[in-house]
């Protein structure tokens, strides 16, 4: 990936997840769930040939973003979601005290 290419993320609600998109083509997602005041982040895929890019981190501030936009808690039942969060705890707000435990992110 070249160091000017245009990175685009997307919220595709018709399709329940956020998208991201390399120079057009698209390059990955993040699988959601919403429910009234919650959003669960599920799934997040990057395409292979795009992986170590950074683009699944692109994905979860975006959600994580949209969420907190949106006055939404966040249930991180993706791992890269829930291991995203623990490195940028400036997220942990957004996730309900009774999910899980203090370990759990």
């Amino acid at each position: 990936m070249a160091d000017d290419a245009q990175i685009v993320v997307v919220d595709a609600p018709e399709r329940k997840r956020f998208e991201v998109s390399v120079d057009g083509e698209h390059a990955g997602s993040l699988v959601y769930r919403l429910r009234p005041g919650l959003i669960d982040l599920v799934h997040t895929e990057v395409d292979e040939r795009f992986e170590g890019r950074g683009l699944g981190g692109r994905l979860a501030r975006f959600a994580l973003e949209q969420a907190r936009a949106a006055g939404l808690e966040v249930l991180p039942s993706c791992p890269f979601v829930k291991e995203w969060i623990k490195r940028h705890p400036d997220f942990e707000d957004l996730v309900p005290a009774g999910y899980g435990d203090s370990s759990d992110l």
